[in-house]
């Protein structure tokens, strides 16, 4: 019997050594994402490793996908990694929006592929992405608490969402009906355990919200501060709370660890935020100090101003062309003007006389007869002559004779 177990532990180990790649295929790629918050338009550096870290292995890409229905998520290749990639590292360019991201590898021929890794996510603060995730009460810190719920709300244009938790401790997210209470599009949080975790919510389409950060805490004093960024510009106001207690006095408030506020006043105003702005927040009231948070300042699009130095080129450029252009319409539209003229005025053929000179035509019909007797008629269509006859006086002309047309019909008879 003990040779019969040994000779199968041998076939066993021979089997296992020839197959290598089988059971290195069996591992599970592990994926690093950089960096894990972004800002907008950022590049995302994802680095995926094997537990073997021999050569040969040729890496894949994926986005994760929220699969509602099995309650985790499909793998889409991402562009330009279909065909695999001999680095272990991938860049994606312009990341906007929160997304979950997937590697494995493979090696052989044929490939024997690695399991996928475990999702890893970016996320994105922009309060105003395709689809939205708000928060009731409106903060980022709240009590540990059996009787006062946190209230988590997804809204966008799909009608199935889920919430998802990663908890800062951790390696892996959760979902909402692992910690909470998930009622349509909305997650519904009791915690009695203090943490602070990353939450954003997830659809069947493949959207992702923008992310928020939010504490949990056994202590008795809270920050109150908002749990989206503030644009810059806006007003904002953080207060200090105390477990059991909504109106205080005497805070004190800090920025970075720097005192900013030390008097009766129970809320901290700023008026217009700055990028300075941005930084560490924390409140102190009767010998206690509160949780520090984060307040994130998201900047104003700089677009107009970027723009300015153009316009200072291409405005004087075309009013210079509109000038131009109104210069040649006004020369043409005089040029044709004296065209018109020039065609509407009759230059008299005799320019010597003077208004006063009168012009009086005389048309003769004349009738020729020759020696024979034979008269010969002249039509004036075929042989009509005409003398234009200037009549005037050697002196003043009468308004009558201005006036008057002659016309005289002359036969001449021929003397031979």
């Amino acid at each position: 019997m003990d040779h019969t177990l040994l000779c199968v532990l041998s076939v066993l180990f021979l089997w296992g050594s020839g197959h290598e790649n089988l059971w290195s295929a069996a591992s599970r790629s592990v994926l690093t994402v950089s960096p894990s918050w972004l800002s907008s338009g950022e590049s995302v550096n994802l680095s995926c490793e094997v537990k073997d870290s021999s050569a040969g292995w040729r890496f894949y890409w994926y986005q994760a996908v929220p699969y509602l229905s099995k309650k985790n998520y499909r793998y889409d290749s991402l562009p330009g990694s279909i065909s695999g990639t001999v680095e272990n590292s991938f860049i994606i360019h312009g990341q906007k929006h929160t997304a979950g991201f997937a590697c494995r590898a493979g090696r052989g021929n044929p490939e024997d592929l690695t399991h996928y890794s475990e999702p890893k996510f970016v996320w994105s603060a922009d309060p105003h992405p395709a689809a939205s995730l708000s928060v009731s009460p409106d903060r980022e810190q709240h009590f540990t608490s059996l009787f006062k719920s946190v209230t988590l709300n997804c809204g966008g244009n799909s009608a199935k969402w889920r919430v998802v938790e990663f908890r800062e401790s951790g390696s892996s997210s959760f979902l909402c009906s692992t910690w909470g209470t998930m009622s349509g599009s909305s997650c519904t949080i009791n915690s009695l355990q203090s943490h602070k975790s990353v939450y954003w919510c997830e659809s069947g389409s493949g959207e992702f919200s923008n992310a928020v950060n939010i504490t949990f805490q056994y202590e008795d004093l809270l920050l109150v501060s908002p749990v989206h960024p503030v644009t810059e510009g806006a007003s904002v106001t953080l207060g200090c709370r105390l477990r059991g207690e909504n109106q205080l006095s005497n805070v004190f408030f800090y920025h970075n660890d720097k005192l900013i506020q030390s008097d009766s006043r129970a809320e901290l105003n700023i008026s217009a935020v700055s990028q300075s702005d941005e930084g560490f927040y924390k409140c102190e009231h009767s010998g206690k100090v509160s949780p520090q948070s984060w307040m994130v300042v998201k900047a104003v699009s700089r677009r107009v101003s970027s723009s300015f130095p153009v316009l200072l080129v291409v405005g004087p450029v075309c009013g210079v062309v509109l000038v131009v252009l109104l210069l040649l319409l006004c020369l043409f539209v005089k040029s044709t003007a004296t065209s018109n003229l020039n065609d509407s005025v009759r230059i008299p053929e005799d320019p010597v006389n003077d208004a006063n000179d009168d012009q009086h035509v005389t048309y003769s019909l004349l009738e020729l007869k020759n020696s024979g007797n034979k008269s010969r008629h002249c039509e004036p269509e075929e042989g009509a002559v005409y003398s234009n006859v200037r009549v005037g006086s050697a002196g003043r002309s009468s308004p009558a004779a201005a006036d008057a047309a002659v016309y005289s019909e002359v036969k001449s008879t021929s003397g031979y």
